[in-house]
């Protein structure tokens, strides 16, 4: 398989998972009390928004990239 190929059905894949998702969500330990032995902690959740025009542009550049690598 050419690189152009390999590329293109990356960014497909991206693209899909980008529209199925629309998001990255993590957690993190956020340290609230410290008082010596006494110690308290909450998990926050955070989420890093994916728009689906990323997802769209992915998908478009993959399928650019397939035909195009196709063709050479």
């Amino acid at each position: 398989m050419k690189v152009a190929t390999i590329v293109g059905l990356a960014l497909i894949i991206l693209g899909v998972v980008t529209f199925a998702y629309q998001g990255i969500t993590y957690t993190t330990p956020e340290k609230i009390i410290d008082l010596g032995p006494v110690q308290a902690t909450v998990e926050t959740t955070k989420t890093i928004p994916l728009t689906p025009l990323f997802g769209g542009l992915a998908l478009v550049g993959g399928i650019v990239l397939l035909v195009a690598g196709a063709r050479t």
